[in-house]
């Protein structure tokens, strides 16, 4: 384990900056979107990687949602 202990502590900073920024944000795409309902879940899932939880909120969440009100972009 000493690949972990190599890595420099900015390297780590910008990491939590990027989950903590992704969480915040899924957090509250879908507080907005969905009034709330699974917010705390996409929040959290947020928080634990990049990019997989956005690119899902992506494909499950927002697409749709702009399929539903006709949006092109």
């Amino acid at each position: 384990m000493k690949e972990l202990q190599d890595v420099p502590y900015w390297l780590w900073a910008c990491i939590a900056a990027v989950l903590l920024l992704q969480g915040t944000w899924l957090f509250r795409d879908a507080r907005k979107r969905d009034k709330g309902k699974m917010a705390w879940f996409w929040g959290l899932w947020g928080l634990t990687g990049a990019p997989t939880p956005i690119i899902v909120y992506l494909l499950v969440v927002i697409l749709p949602d702009r399929w539903r009100t006709g949006q092109k972009r």
